[in-house]
């Protein structure tokens, strides 16, 4: 049973954190350093009601991220049952980039410190996207000089951008994406310029300096 169809007190104490983290993400896209008040205010919560279930912003951030993790191995588990593999993988990039998952990357990584929970689970989403990617290539669909960890790059790009207007946010990081899977496509003459980012290379943005 999802945790916001609990019946009674604790269906309401689900729904009110899911109302909780929709407002930090709003207001922590926006602006990072922002208070945790603000974070309440925008909730419609009292400071020590916030308080009482995350009491530093650390670790409101880190449940943030952490949930956003959770959205991008969920649409990844889901992609893995897609029988044909390039649907698979591009598909899988555009329920992520609709879901905004790496916005909390460009905005908040090294605000908080990630827990042992979250470095498994980013292992975890590691081994999908590794997966999915070594499917694409067994179509030879894929340029040969592409790699996993362009993945995520590719989300961070679409991630970068923002308007004011949501949906047409939504429209402008549709097309970015879909250009940028066209140039992961075999066949192109232009050998991609630079060294593809080393596994692990982009991990350490996520620990405080």
């Amino acid at each position: 049973m999802p945790e916001t169809a609990l019946p009674g007190r604790r269906g309401q104490a689900a729904r009110n954190n899911l109302v909780i983290l929709d407002a930090a993400r709003y207001v922590f896209l926006a602006d990072p350093k922002a208070p945790i008040s603000k974070v309440a205010e925008r909730a419609g919560v009292g400071i020590s009601a916030l308080y009482r279930r995350y009491p530093s912003k650390e670790l409101l951030l880190c449940r943030l991220c952490h949930e956003g993790l959770r959205t991008y191995i969920a649409e990844a588990e889901a992609a893995d049952e897609e029988p044909d593999a390039w649907t698979a993988l591009t598909g899988f990039l555009e329920r992520v980039v609709d879901a905004d998952v790496h916005s909390l990357t460009v905005h908040l990584a090294g605000t908080f410190t990630p827990t042992a929970e979250m470095g498994a689970d980013a292992r975890r989403a590691n081994e999908l996207s590794a997966g999915l990617f070594a499917r694409a290539r067994g179509t030879g669909r894929l340029r040969e000089d592409a790699v996993t960890e362009d993945i995520g790059m590719i989300l961070e790009c679409c991630a970068a951008i923002r308007v004011d207007d949501p949906e047409r946010t939504g429209q402008l990081r549709r097309r970015y994406l879909a250009m940028l899977v066209e140039g992961l496509e075999a066949g192109k003459d232009r050998v991609l310029p630079g060294p593809p980012p080393r596994p692990g290379e982009m991990n350490g943005r996520w620990h405080p300096s």
